[in-house]
């Protein structure tokens, strides 16, 4: 697991729906949704906590890929909102 330093966030990207809830297919997403699930927090991360779901700045994070699953990191300061 990562474990980020100081203001930095992890947090898991989520995928993009496939069908809608009446069972609507959805064709292939253009754009990247700009919402993860965080699963870890810095030490000095103060208004976000592991389990929010976030929508973050899509340019300013690192994205990494571990055990099949899309990571990214971020700076406390680049997180836009919790939901």
């Amino acid at each position: 697991m990562l474990k980020p330093l100081k203001t930095n966030v992890v947090a898991v990207v989520e995928k993009p729906l496939e069908k809608t809830k009446s069972g609507i297919l959805l064709g292939e997403a253009k754009e990247k949704p700009a919402y993860a699930i965080v699963e870890a927090v810095g030490p000095e991360v103060k208004s976000i906590k592991k389990g929010d779901k976030i929508v973050y700045k899509e340019y300013s994070t690192t994205e990494i890929n571990m055990d099949e699953k899309d990571y990214i990191i971020l700076k406390e300061e680049d997180v836009l909102a919790t939901l």
